[in-house]
């Protein structure tokens, strides 16, 4: 599978996926959208992979929003047809069974932050700068801020970025809980690498399904979301996994888990 618009890289448990057009500030084209959706197939066809990992080239950008040669030629179907599509490629990171962690190497502004919010987990350099600053250009974001930033950060932090399309650098985006870490440079594939490899070394249906309830929880009321956890413990408790990390905590060693 060759991919022009990134670049594909795997270092099991991990796999890597870098977005590859440093030239354009990484942005979000069509043509790109279509090779991330077949990068997830790669990543979701291989069981050696428990943790992925998405950055940007260079060091300007993790993605600096959509394709502005694109977005000039929208009218309403076309508009439709691309968000709804993005939509579908980035809802299909945040369902992953497995860990996404967002490398944060940069600008990540419009379609990047929608990318980065859409991870699981996210990793910032000092020098990131995020926002939603499509009011700039007489639209609002269509590739899911106004439905995630809420959920990350509150309605009225939300609704501040995506109304005034003011960038936040790195600390103000951890204060807020925009990204889980911030750290120099030089340290963020290493950052992210280290919480990916912890994240994967856990059991990996233990993993999926507390990703699983997590995300639930900002989808439904408290008592349906409830309900869903004792079924996913209650599963987890059935798995040959569960024996294993029982048993290694009395045996006191390190657990060995299969993912069965």
């Amino acid at each position: 599978m060759v991919f022009e618009l990134l670049i594909y890289e795997k270092e099991a448990p991990l796999a890597f996926i870098t977005i590859n057009r440093p030239q354009a500030m990484n942005a979000l084209s069509n043509a790109l959208v279509e090779e991330l959706d077949r990068a997830l197939d790669r990543v979701e066809g291989d069981p050696e992979i428990r943790a992925l990992i998405i950055t940007g080239a260079g060091e300007k950008a993790f993605m600096a929003g959509a394709d502005i040669g694109e977005l000039k030629d929208r009218d309403f179907l076309l508009a439709r047809q691309q968000t709804r599509r993005r939509q579908q490629v980035f809802n299909r990171i945040a369902e992953m069974n497995i860990p996404v962690i967002a490398a944060v190497n940069g600008f990540a502004l419009g379609a990047g932050l929608e990318l980065a919010a859409a991870c699981t987990l996210r990793v910032a350099c000092e020098e990131a700068r995020l926002g939603s600053p499509e009011v700039n250009l007489g639209i609002i974001p269509g590739d899911g801020a106004t439905q995630r930033l809420p959920r990350l950060i509150g309605f009225g932090r939300a609704m501040e970025m995506v109304l005034t399309g003011d960038f936040v650098d790195a600390d103000r985006a951890y204060n807020i809980g925009l990204v889980n870490r911030v750290v120099p440079r030089e340290e963020l594939m290493e950052t992210a690498k280290k919480l990916a490899l912890k994240i994967a070394s856990k059991a990996p249906l233990a993993v999926q399904c507390a990703k699983e309830a997590v995300n639930r929880s900002m989808e439904v009321g408290i008592y349906e979301g409830l309900a869903h956890e004792s079924y996913l413990h209650a599963y987890t408790c059935a798995t040959e996994d569960k024996k294993e990390g029982v048993a290694a905590f009395l045996e006191k060693r390190k657990p060995t888990f299969t993912g069965k």
